[in-house]
Parts: C-alpha cells; sequence; structure tokens
C-alpha cells in the first residue's frame, strides 16, 4: 500500500506538542514499517532529523545534509526500509495550504491511505483517511484562542477571503484562526475514516461535543524521547547549558508557549504569592518557550508584580538542551487550564525532576500520582502546591520516585505501533 503523511507540521522550525507528535512519529513508523511504502508531503523542503530517518537519535550538531531530489521530483530521504520520499507542494499563499495545494494533490493523485497527525484533513482526501485530534479545547476555553484573521496582509483581499469563507460555510465561520480551527475539526471528525486522540480525556470531549461514531475513535497515548530525556548528573554540562540561557538555579521551571491557554498569568501571580510569602526563598521563575496569544498580558503582570529581575525569558530552547533544564529545576510546573496530553509532563518525569500540575482535563490521566496537583482557576493553590514542593526534600524524592515508574508506561515506538495498526487497518 502506499500511505501518505503530512509532514508539514513536524518539518517546523520551532515544535510544540502536535509537531513533536508529528515529527517522532514519522521517525519511528519508518522503524517499524518497511513493507508499505510512504508519503510524506510537506509545504517546504524536509530537513533535519526527517531527512534520515534511520538514526536512534538525530544529532543537530552534525553536518546538514543536502536536500536532493530524484527524476521523478520527489526529495530523497533515507530510511530503514527505503520505502520513504517527500513530495514538496509548493504554493503562492502563507494560508490555506492544507485546503488548498494538499486537496490538489488529493483529486491527481490520492495514496491508498491518508494520515494527518494534526486536526486539518484537506476537503478532498481518500476514503481511507485517518486524523488525529489532540483536543478540543476552543470548545471549552474559547476566549483563550487567538481569533486573527487569515488571509494576505491586503485588507481588501482579507475581506473577499472572508466572504468568500462565509458562503462556503453558510454564514457559521469566518477567516479566521479560531473559526477555521473548529471547522476544520468539525470537518475532520465527520469525513474521516478513523480518528486517533491522545487521551480518554479528549476521547470523552469529543462524544459530548460531537455527533461522532465513537467507535472510530481511537486513543494512543503520546510517548517521549527517552534517548534524550533522562536524569542528567553533570554539573559541568547543566552549568555549561544554563550560562547559555542566561539561567542561574535554583528555579521553578515551566516550557511551552507563553500563552493565555497555558494560564501563565496565573502562574506569575502565584510566583508573587510564593515571593511575598517565603521571603527567604531563593527561586526564581523559568518561562521557557516562544510567545503565544496573550503574552503582552504575562509581560504586564511581571512588571505588576515587580519580578522583572525574578523571572527569566529564554525563549525558544534547543530540544538538545531542555534535559538539561529539566534536570537542574527545583519543581516544574505545568499550571496548564486545558492540555489534550501535556508531553512535558513525560519529559520531566523521565527527567526526574517532581512536578506540580493542575488537576484538570487530561493531566491527572498522564501524570497518574507522580505530581502534586492544584487548582489552577487559583493563583493560591498553584502557590501552596509549589512551595510544598520546594520546601521538603522527602516529598520531592518521592515525587521523583513515582515520576521515574510512572514513565515507562510511555514511548514514542509505543505510539507509533498503536498508531499503525489504526493506519493499516482491514475493514
Amino acid at each position: 500500500m502506499i500511505i501518505g503523511i503530512d509532514a508539514s507540521r513536524a518539518n517546523r522550525d520551532h515544535k510544540t506538542g502536535t509537531e513533536w507528535y508529528s515529527y517522532y512519529l514519522i521517525r519511528w513508523i519508518a522503524k517499524l514499517d518497511q513493507k508499505n511504502q510512504y508519503i510524506l508531503y510537506t509545504d517546504k523542503p524536509l530537513k533535519g532529523g526527517l531527512l534520515d530517518l534511520t538514526t536512534r537519535q538525530f544529532d543537530p550538531s552534525g553536518p546538514p545534509m543536502k536536500t536532493r531530489f530524484d527524476n521523478d521530483g520527489y526529495q530523497i530521504i533515507k530510511s530503514p526500509g527505503n520505502n520513504f520520499k517527500a513530495k514538496m507542494l509548493n504554493w503562492p499563499f502563507n494560508f490555506l495550504w492544507t485546503q488548498g495545494r494538499f486537496s490538489l494533490e488529493m483529486l491527481f493523485h490520492r495514496p491508498d491511505i491518508l494520515f494527518v497527525p494534526s486536526h486539518t484533513l484537506p476537503f478532498i482526501h481518500p476514503r481511507r483517511s485517518v486524523v488525529t485530534i489532540h483536543d478540543i479545547g476552543y470548545e471549552r476555553r474559547f476566549t483563550v484562542y487567538d481569533a486573527a484573521q487569515m488571509g494576505p496582509e491586503s485588507r481588501q483581499q482579507r475581506r473577499f477571503l472572508n466572504l468568500i469563507v462565509r458562503l462556503f460555510t453558510q454564514g457559521r465561520y469566518q477567516a479566521n484562526t479560531s473559526d477555521y480551527l473548529k471547522w476544520s475539526t468539525d470537518f475532520a471528525l465527520s469525513k474521516a475514516d478513523r480518528i486517533i486522540t491522545i487521551s480518554e480525556f479528549t476521547k470523552r470531549d469529543i462524544k459530548e461535543f460531537y455527533s461522532v461514531n465513537i467507535n472510530k475513535v481511537t486513543v494512543v497515548p503520546n510517548g517521549y524521547n527517552e534517548f534524550l530525556y533522562k536524569p542528567i548528573d553533570d554539573p559541568a554540562a547543566i552549568n555549561k547549558v544554563l550560562a547559555k540561557y542566561g539561567i542561574e538555579p535554583p528555579y521553578i521551571f515551566y516550557i511551552g508557549r507563553i500563552e493565555s491557554k497555558k494560564n501563565i498569568p496565573a502562574l506569575i501571580e502565584a510566583f508573587a504569592i510564593m515571593k511575598e510569602n517565603n521571603p527567604g526563598m531563593k527561586e526564581k521563575l523559568v518561562l521557557a518557550g516562544d510567545a503565544g496569544y496573550g503574552y503582552d498580558e504575562t509581560k504586564y503582570m511581571i512588571r505588576e508584580f515587580d519580578l522583572v529581575r525574578d523571572v527569566v525569558m529564554p525563549g525558544w530552547v534547543e530540544e538538545d538542551d531542555v534535559p538539561y533544564l529539566y534536570s537542574a529545576a527545583s519543581v516544574f510546573v505545568l499550571p496548564s487550564l486545558y492540555e489534550g496530553f501535556g508531553i512535558p509532563l513525560l519529559q520531566a518525569m523521565a527527567c526526574g525532576v517532581p512536578i506540580a500540575a493542575s488537576e484538570v482535563t487530561s493531566i491527572p490521566e498522564v501524570l497518574g500520582n507522580a505530581g502534586l496537583l492544584f487548582n489552577p482557576n487559583y493563583a493560591l493553590s498553584i502557590a501552596e502546591a509549589l512551595t510544598k514542593i520546594v520546601s521538603d526534600k522527602k516529598l520531592q524524592a518521592r515525587l521523583i520516585e513515582k515520576g521515574l515508574e510512572r514513565v515507562k508506561n510511555f514511548s514514542w515506538e509505543k505510539t507509533a505501533g498503536k498508531t499503525l495498526k489504526v493506519i493499516t487497518y482491514t475493514d
């Protein structure tokens, strides 16, 4: 069979949850399935770890691989079974690549099976299409999602695109990122032959909000890079990485987008409460990641609570450096209002750092008893959980031990194996 995979998200430079999911699934599927033929569809030439799928762990410091194409125009990539190639689908616009160029490809050159590791299924697609729905948080927390206008920079052209979208959807949607998220998820749930979701929580959410045949929804939990994320006991190496990002221990660590959905403003307030109630506390707060929707509010909160010297925001962190930041942290915190899964929880457990996290959505399902839970709607609850971990060495040791045991249940190899069973199902 010929199996197509949307690799556009996996190919992005700055990856977060969905992008890492796509990236590692492609790499592990290549190792597990050397029988079927695969085409990776992309909007830009593949790079980095997607060019060589044979390695156990991609080394970004190694010599860059050259971009090469065969006589049929496919990008050449290495794979264990020599059964992977990539097809770059050029598109003149920076929007609607999936519904435009990808749909055209599916119209004229469709594979036997299409796997889209995110929520956006092309309008034209094979009958056997499998889509991963990571979460439907916008149904419960729509105010923390960006509704930026989509389309060209020209205001007049954007108005025209908005008119076309409203006509096409009979007035239900507009041409903005929030509405596109809603429409594309609804479309995928109704049109895809099989649906993968990453937690039992998300499956229940889908059942509650959508009229979908729940029998076609399969839960396949996420994994983590077990070759990279592990406890590091090398002070010199840790200090070198910390110096690179201007970080000094001790610190409370968060990694992910700096956005409202992740509840960062409440975390800032909780940290201020900790500082006020514990004047001798030396911990700083490190917020690693790119800016997202609500970033300006985070900056405002830092200034408002006079925490400019106590909150470190290094921006994007290279993946090879992240385990060092985990290993040196006093505690990892995930204050999200909504999570479909929460891959950083696995990374933190694997690196042997105690965890404080929200008691909502999928987080308890993933974390089990390997962390201290708090109510993310109350800054005081966050502050109390963080203070308890920072000040209690026995609690730290207990949470670390439980985390290292809990994380053994997860791996990208397991995720890819279960995903393959869904993709290659037989009627």
